[in-house]
């Protein structure tokens, strides 16, 4: 569950990216719609980190790697 909850995240935070920047091309930058996205892509990616943290930390989430 929380995987999928991550993967929602990202997904949100890359709708907020293109949605800044259709906004940045439309009103040619003289718009607040665009500080708009980045408020909310910024509040996204906090959220998402706090997840991957929380992941780890309740061991939900572990690394594999090797090295």
């Amino acid at each position: 569950m929380l995987k999928a909850a991550i993967i929602l995240m990202l997904l949100a935070t890359i709708t907020s990216l293109f949605s800044g920047l259709f906004f940045l091309v439309k009103d040619e930058g003289h718009g607040s719609r665009v500080v708009g996205a980045l408020t909310v892509r910024v509040g996204l990616t906090a959220i998402t980190v706090a997840l991957i943290a929380w992941g780890f930390y309740s061991g939900q989430l572990v690394s594999h790697v090797t090295w």
